[in-house]
């Protein structure tokens, strides 16, 4: 009982982490994206938990609109980041997401205190992901969606740019799946990404996607993120 209370509790603050998310993308305030994170609504360890299922995504209104981050949410952004290192056992995609996590803080100017896997010349291989069938394939970059950005360079960036093909047969499937989670990932990949089909109509498809499944805050975060993206460049 008490496992799956906590469980409730972490999937409560994940979804409002990622509404505070979508809200701050939508209104360019940052406060509302640290607002689930200052105002006490979950327990330290599970903010820091929520920090870690959202990643680098937890600061994508500081980096995609260059507003600074609430100091609040930061603090708890860089304890996730510091407290919980990938064991070396960890999914290729853990790895990966602690990367971006930490870029994200060196892109604020606020590199971690400790050396991490996020620091340079530490990028993670994609060797799992070279060979991947196309399902798989989108299934792990809307997994690692928070490395979609624009003007971004890294392994999996790269890897996502000699498939745009197979990365719109994916989105096609999730939507066609219900997955509208993995279909927002993929989508929000493909809108930087050169070489998609235009019989794909994915300005449509988004827009159905977000019909449909955008009720839920982390795929309207992703909605949002697409939307964003083609106009931003990262310094």
């Amino acid at each position: 009982m008490e496992q799956s209370s906590t469980s409730a509790l972490l999937q409560g603050a994940v979804l409002d982490l990622a509404s505070d998310v979508v809200s701050a993308l939508r209104s360019g305030d940052h406060v509302r994206a640290g607002s689930t994170l200052t105002t006490g609504g979950a327990g330290e360890g599970v903010a820091r938990a929520a920090v870690r299922v959202l990643g680098a995504d937890t600061l994508l209104p500081a980096v995609l609109l260059r507003v600074p981050p609430d100091p609040g949410q930061l603090a708890v952004f860089k304890e996730a980041v510091t407290a919980h290192p990938p064991r070396p056992d960890a999914a290729p995609t853990v790895v990966w997401s602690h990367w971006a996590m930490a870029r994200a803080l060196r892109r604020l100017d606020q590199p971690p205190p400790a050396p991490t896997a996020g620091e340079p010349g530490a990028e993670p291989g994609t060797g799992w992901l070279d060979e991947a069938g196309w399902q798989v394939l989108t299934h792990q970059l809307a997994v690692l969606a928070p490395l979609a950005l624009p003007g971004e360079e890294c392994a999996v960036t790269r890897l996502a740019r000699r498939r745009p093909v197979d990365v719109a047969r994916g989105f096609v499937r999730a939507v066609r799946r219900r997955d509208w989670q993995q279909a927002a990932g993929a989508g929000r990949w493909l809108t930087l990404l050169d070489g998609v089909p235009e019989s794909l109509g994915l300005e449509a498809g988004l827009d159905f996607v977000r019909l449909m499944g955008g009720s839920d805050p982390r795929v309207a975060l992703q909605l949002e993120a697409a939307r964003l993206m083609p106009a931003g460049v990262l310094l």
